[in-house]
């Protein structure tokens, strides 16, 4: 009887151990579970967040998009500017502009009670420098008839020198004379085609 109660408490003493280490397994089990269940959720929880946090980016995106935009309007203006500059005597025309506008001002010098004035005086002084302004704009938005108002600019340019303050001391004279001689040497107007011909050669 004491050896089969002796023998009859280990086997009660492995049992619960065995109890025991089932036990342990399946707490060890239940809280791996837990843990992954966790982590899963902190992942959604972290991509929910740099979801929410990557929402932002399209804002720059669109940001970069409209400075793009931007920049192909104003290449296409400039283009377009460009394009219009070509189909027109544009440099004679801004040179005699500026000729022109010298001319008025040197005939208008007033140094206080001293006004300066070389040639004939009188309404010329007005009319020649007005015109050949008028002439050079004229050249420029109407460049079919360039050689006629080029012609005219010209010698209207030239009269200066005796008529206008000695051509606007010369200045005048020589930016008119420039600009017209430009205009009437203008060869028409460019295409794309011929300009990129030039350019290839």
């Amino acid at each position: 009887m004491r050896d089969s109660a002796a023998n009859g408490q280990p086997t009660d003493e492995r049992e619960a151990a065995e109890q025991e280490a089932t036990v342990q397994k399946s707490s060890l089990l239940a809280l791996s579970r837990r843990s992954r269940r966790a982590e899963e959720q902190s992942d959604h929880v972290s991509g929910a967040e740099t979801a929410e946090f990557a929402v932002p980016a399209p804002e720059a995106g669109d940001a970069d998009t409209s400075e793009e935009v931007q920049m192909s309007d104003d290449a296409e203006k400039r283009q377009g500017f460009k394009h219009w500059r070509r189909q027109r005597p544009f440099v004679g025309g801004v040179l005699a502009v500026l000729g022109g506008i010298e001319l008025f001002f040197s005939g208008q010098l007033d140094l206080g009670n001293m006004q300066i004035q070389f040639g004939i005086e009188g309404l010329q002084a007005t009319v020649v420098p007005i015109t050949i302004v008028v002439l050079a704009l004229l050249s420029i938005f109407r460049p079919a008839h360039h050689v006629f108002y080029g012609i005219i600019a010209l010698v209207l340019a030239v009269y200066s020198l005796i008529g206008v303050n000695l051509g606007g001391f010369i200045i005048g004279m020589l930016l008119s004379t420039i600009g017209a001689i430009l205009v009437v040497a203008w060869m028409g107007p460019r295409g794309p085609k011929e300009s990129e011909g030039v350019r290839s050669r």
